[in-house]
């Protein structure tokens, strides 16, 4: 298994994050791409933060206050730019920061520094350099926070900041106060690490595993008594002792014998962008005969109370079935570049692959860039998986 550690010994902000990603291996022209979208392209560069060299990240943009509103309609308007997967988890990002706000200040609120454009860029390029490493999983260190007070939009302020401590409550993660009387968790980077975690959380403790990769994101102070610095590592894991790995989900269930076809489909895809580890709808028979669906949806236990209010107001049901810390057994699964050809055109494809005690038991091809290469061949997108899984499983026996 690809696991993402995130370890935030000294804090975490949005650049740090989408720093350290980047210095981890993530697709610099891409990050890039969707963070000019939102403001001018940023500046990159190789810093050193008390002995360790970082990268620094910086965007260069004004601050100004929006609502989410005006926040959700930057993100749709940088859209065309952004792949459609790390855009869902950015809005999702951003909703956690304005449900910490409303929390904090009650009402419609302001965004004030995380409403700037440089913090739009910041979650965007996180959110993109997230889904470009193409992890199985993010599992978060205890996040040092800081103590003390801070001056903002509102005053002065105890740390963490009130929107941080709301977004964190909400999170599940660990936390320190650390030794340094400063602001070190911003509420950006405590949105995105809740977002991370909620998306593709680890667990417990990891097995063991090796470090592939290793970066670290470079905040915007250098003092001298510590790197202020967010470490990366991008490492795979060999399973445990018993067998498969193991995780913890919630299963969220609902009848509904009133909504459209068309109203599930999109209410499954809204599950499924905002965490859902899978989600169905099966038909039945409810009482008096009438036809109706179960709509059932996995997901992790932090995720599980969005998920169900979710799943309330795009279906209107009145009650949610919740049957809490289910334990389950997943397989170990990478995702591997396949060189195909097919029409005399060759391009690289990614294919999803199940393991199983060290060999490649199941795999299977992924959708949306075999379809994209379907419509540039002009083949049916079905043929196109079909010849890119016999060819993986034909490289695979190789």
């Amino acid at each position: 298994m690809r696991v993402l550690i995130l370890d935030p010994f000294h804090g975490a902000a949005g650049d740090m994050i989408t720093a350290a990603l980047l210095d981890c291996g993530a697709d610099r022209d891409i990050v890039v791409r969707a963070m000019k979208a939102v403001v001018a392209e940023p500046k990159i560069s190789r810093v050193t933060r008390a002995g360790i060299q970082a990268l620094r990240i910086e965007t260069k943009a004004l601050p100004v206050h929006r609502t989410l509103d005006e926040v959700l309609e930057r993100l749709d308007a940088a859209a065309p730019h952004v792949p459609a997967p790390a855009m869902a988890m950015a809005r999702r990002v951003f909703e956690r920061l304005n449900a910490a706000e409303e929390e904090v200040h009650g009402g419609h609120v302001h965004f004030h520094d995380v409403g700037a454009d440089d913090a739009i860029a910041d979650i965007v390029g996180a959110c993109t350099a997230l889904h470009t490493l193409g992890v199985d999983r993010v599992h978060i260190l205890p996040i040092t926070l800081g103590h003390g007070t801070g001056t903002g939009s509102h005053g002065t302020f105890p740390i963490p900041a009130p929107a941080t401590a709301a977004i964190l409550r909400h999170a599940n993660l660990s936390t320190i106060s650390g030794i340094h009387a400063a602001e070190l968790c911003t509420p950006t980077g405590g949105a995105l690490l809740a977002e991370f975690h909620a998306a593709a959380g680890a667990p417990g403790e990891l097995p063991a595993y090796t470090i592939k990769a290793l970066g670290y994101g470079a905040g915007t102070k250098d003092p001298a008594h510590a790197p202020n610095v967010l470490r990366a590592m991008i490492v795979e894991t060999t399973g445990t002792a018993t067998g498969l790995p193991e995780d913890t989900v919630d299963i969220l269930e609902t009848n509904v014998d009133d909504v459209s076809g068309e109203v599930i489909a999109h209410a499954i895809a809204r599950f499924m962008d905002a965490g859902a580890r899978d989600a169905s709808a099966t038909p039945i028979v409810m009482k008096k005969g009438r036809p109706g669906y179960l709509i059932r949806v996995i997901c992790l236990p932090e995720s599980s109370v969005v998920i169900a209010e979710l799943m309330a107001r795009e279906l209107g049901t009145l009650g949610i079935r919740c049957i809490p810390s289910v334990h389950r057994f997943i397989a170990e699964r990478t995702i591997e570049e396949i060189d195909v050809e097919i029409s005399g055109q060759r391009k690289k494809l990614p294919v999803k692959l199940g393991w199983m005690h060290g060999s490649v038991y199941t795999l299977k091809a992924e959708f949306e860039p075999a379809r994209e290469f379907a419509k540039e061949i002009g083949i049916p997108v079905r043929d196109v998986l079909r010849i890119v899984e016999e060819q993986a499983r034909q490289q695979m026996r190789n």
